[in-house]
């Protein structure tokens, strides 16, 4: 099975493509789409790590190259608590577009890994998208393997991130060190 994952960053690939390579996936290749990642420092961090574990690995890699930032701070600032909706909808939008348009067989997302994500609304825009560009969308939940994969993140040197991208994830990430200071 020919299938694209949807790739947030290099630590939360590794062991979703571990993962996904023991049950049988062979045929993996992985997708950047990230309008969300703010600063553009920290944007060409976390594709400068995944080019690199790309290698390491012997995994494709293909790069949508639109930064994207004035798009997603557009739709997102009259809903900052729900920015996460557009953020999965706008990305699994383009994988799975991707997927369809190419030849893939199925699609999912690294996004699935991380315990800090939402989830359930991971698996609903991703059905959602399935259903629109007629293409499987492949569910696992990998939160079992988070910390492995950081583990195994540093194990091969690959930037590690701080937040989850976006400008209000990294002010959330200062939240009472703000508080604190006020």
């Amino acid at each position: 099975m020919k299938l694209l994952l949807h790739t947030c960053c290099a630590p939360c690939s590794t062991y979703v493509v571990d993962k996904l390579r023991k049950d049988g996936y062979d045929d993996i290749t992985a997708y950047w789409y990230n309008i969300n990642i703010h600063p553009y420092t920290e944007y060409k961090a976390r594709l400068d790590a995944l080019k690199m574990y790309s290698e390491m690995i012997n995994m494709p890699l293909v790069i949508n190259h639109n930064y994207g930032i004035r798009e997603f701070t557009k739709s997102v600032i009259g809903n900052i608590d729900g920015r996460c909706k557009f953020c999965y909808e706008s990305r699994l939008e383009e994988t799975a577009k991707y997927a369809k348009e190419n030849g893939y067989d199925a699609f999912t997302t690294t996004l699935l890994v991380s315990p800090y994500q939402k989830h359930e609304l991971i698996i609903q825009v991703a059905n959602q998208m399935a259903e629109k560009y007629g293409v499987e969308f492949i569910y696992q939940d990998f939160r079992e393997g988070f910390r492995i994969g950081q583990q195994m993140a540093r194990d091969a040197g690959l930037y590690m991130q701080k937040y989850c991208g976006c400008i209000y994830s990294e002010e959330d990430r200062y939240k009472k060190q703000i508080e604190k200071e006020v």
